[in-house]
């Protein structure tokens, strides 16, 4: 068993920056995959990136290639999302999620990770 707590989340103006953080706990982590995903209201949640967390192998979105950051501490058992030159499209709730070791690539798919924090709001004004 995994639990995911987000933190970080707030309101910032467009061009701004925040940095999103998930604490993990619960079984060893192997090489579990740790994903952030969004979700705007009324949209489906979709993925932002996600690292291996053993090799630290990441994966992002196109959207989010070159403003968002993705790190992890292992010694601390925690995951960033630094995310910069935000844009109000970017305004939603933002999930940290942990998917069981796969031989397979890293999944952008929500619906295949097994375990989810409470979620983070970041809303940006324009």
């Amino acid at each position: 068993q995994v639990q995911l707590v987000e933190s970080g989340g707030g309101l910032v103006q467009a061009g701004g920056s925040l940095r999103l953080s998930c604490s993990v706990s619960g079984t060893p982590m192997n090489n579990y995959r740790l994903g952030w995903f969004r979700q705007a209201p009324g949209k489906e949640r979709e993925f932002v990136a996600a690292v291996t967390w053993i090799e630290g192998n990441t994966l992002y979105a196109d959207f989010a290639k070159g403003r968002f950051a993705l790190s992890r501490d292992n010694a601390k058992n925690m995951v960033y999302l630094q995310m910069n030159s935000l844009k109000p499209e970017d305004t939603g709730v933002y999930y940290c999620a942990a998917d069981r070791p796969s031989p397979f690539p890293i999944d952008t798919m929500w619906n295949r990770y097994d375990y989810w924090g409470q979620g983070t709001q970041v809303t940006v004004s324009s």
